[in-house]
């Protein structure tokens, strides 16, 4: 069976803004699920990032099989939107929610954990810095011009393979 996930958001994520610093307070948390009350109950995976300039850096990526209200701003999470978010004088914080197909009903549990590994993955490869730890080790092998080789040009050949596997970097 295959498992078909929705993207929903960018969703702002609202802060106290501090003297020194921004943190997302409680009341903050409160605030997003009264904006965002159609997400609370769904399912799947998360990416909590930053908007700045014309792009977006992830912070955190994670996994919800109970529902997004009770596990994507649980203590843990928000200990590590702190950490990334004190790195980042400027940019909106946010949130984007890929959503398991159902609110109801079982899950498949191997889905979504094999699709937060698939966005720790990526995540790593736009921010060497993002907060999770869990399937970050990276490689030890690449594909000159493909994968994991750094910047230059690359031949026609490359190119093509890139079309063929729809690998653009």
């Amino acid at each position: 069976m295959n498992t078909m996930f929705s993207v929903y958001g960018p969703f702002n994520v609202p802060c106290y803004q501090g003297k020194a610093a921004r943190t997302i307070s409680d009341d903050n948390v409160k605030n997003f699920w009264k904006q965002h009350p159609s997400m609370a109950q769904y399912k799947g995976c998360y990416v909590f990032g930053i908007r700045a300039g014309k792009g977006f850096t992830p912070g955190y990526a994670g996994k919800a099989t109970r529902s997004f209200k009770n596990e994507a701003f649980g203590s843990h999470k928000l200990a590590r939107y702190q950490q990334f978010l004190a790195d980042y004088q400027r940019g909106t914080p946010v949130i984007f929610f890929v959503v398991y197909p159902s609110k109801k009903g079982k899950v498949n549990v191997r889905h979504i954990e094999e699709l937060e590994t698939f966005l720790i993955q990526n995540g790593v490869r736009v921010n060497p810095d993002i907060m999770n730890v869990k399937g970050t080790k990276v490689a030890k092998w690449g594909i000159k011009g493909v994968l994991r080789c750094g910047k230059g040009k690359v031949s026609q050949g490359v190119n093509e393979f890139r079309r063929l596997l729809k690998l653009y970097s």
